[in-house]
């Protein structure tokens, strides 16, 4: 089972910033990385879709036999983990309740959170951190819109530079110690945001999630012995879009292969 492979998903290309972090860490894992870029963005979504497809998603990582699926998706880890955890048999990783007990552990009073706005409304990472350290204030905050500006790599037009300055002024004004970049996606946008504060104020979650990750993988004795294929990219629409948007995060060297939502499982 050791050499199965990790499947790894997200809405799109924001995922590659966990996958990017794995791999250098355990290059030999055989991955499966899947970008629902056709329900794209997931932050918008209802409870009960992201349910549904998050279990689509899962059903095809099962037919692929992985060990391991990442929930490299704030929002799914926020809305769908509860509700999915306990049905299958491979070990499950959601990105927002692992990295919240490191963030709990943070010398902060007060914490900002920046995320799409599904996660804020479910107010997972202010249940999570709590759970961990009550002395803690947590701040959330939705930012309609990043998401795509990442997709469509416009990090530089001016309309999205006033866009992620309204919602980082709106939660800066909490006087928050630290920030969380509560998406995937918002670490491509940090060179937006240092331009407002220091760069040591914005926390990417992916860091603590990639090494209970790999400390993880090591204690259970599942890390791969040799990686038997190059890692494998799905989308569920515009292949081509994904791989020039992923540049950002990975240069992926072959167009996906397109799966669509419906016939996943």
């Amino acid at each position: 089972m050791n050499n199965n492979p990790i499947g790894i998903f997200d809405s799109g290309v924001g995922g590659l910033t966990v996958f990017s972090k794995l791999i250098k860490k355990v290059p030999d894992e055989n991955y499966i990385y899947f970008g629902d870029t056709k329900n794209l963005p997931y932050g918008s979504k209802s409870q009960n879709e992201l349910i549904t497809i998050a279990k689509d998603i899962f059903d095809f990582f099962k037919s692929r036999k992985v060990k391991a699926v990442v929930m490299a998706c704030n929002t799914t880890s926020a809305l769908t983990y509860e509700e999915l955890k306990n049905n299958y048999d491979f070990t499950i990783y959601p990105i927002i309740q692992i990295a919240a007990k490191c963030i709990a552990e943070l010398d902060a009073n007060k914490i900002g959170i920046l995320s799409t706005e599904a996660t804020a409304k479910s107010h997972a990472y202010s249940k999570e951190i709590q759970k961990h350290n009550k002395n803690i204030q947590v701040f959330e905050k939705a930012c309609p819109g990043w998401v795509q500006i990442v997709e469509n790599k416009t990090q530089n037009d001016p309309e999205s530079i006033e866009l992620v300055k309204t919602f980082y002024e709106d939660l800066y004004a909490h006087q928050t110690e630290k920030i969380i970049l509560g998406c995937t996606h918002y670490p491509y946008l940090k060179d937006i945001l240092k331009t407002f504060n220091n760069e040591e104020m914005f926390i990417d979650p992916s860091n603590y999630f990639v090494d209970y990750i790999c400390n993880d993988l090591a204690e259970k004795s599942l890390l791969a012995e040799k990686q038997l294929f190059e890692p494998e990219f799905i989308v569920s629409a515009e292949a081509e879009k994904f791989k020039k948007s992923a540049e950002l995060f990975y240069k992926i060297e072959k167009t996906p292969q397109t799966i669509i939502p419906s016939t996943i499982g």
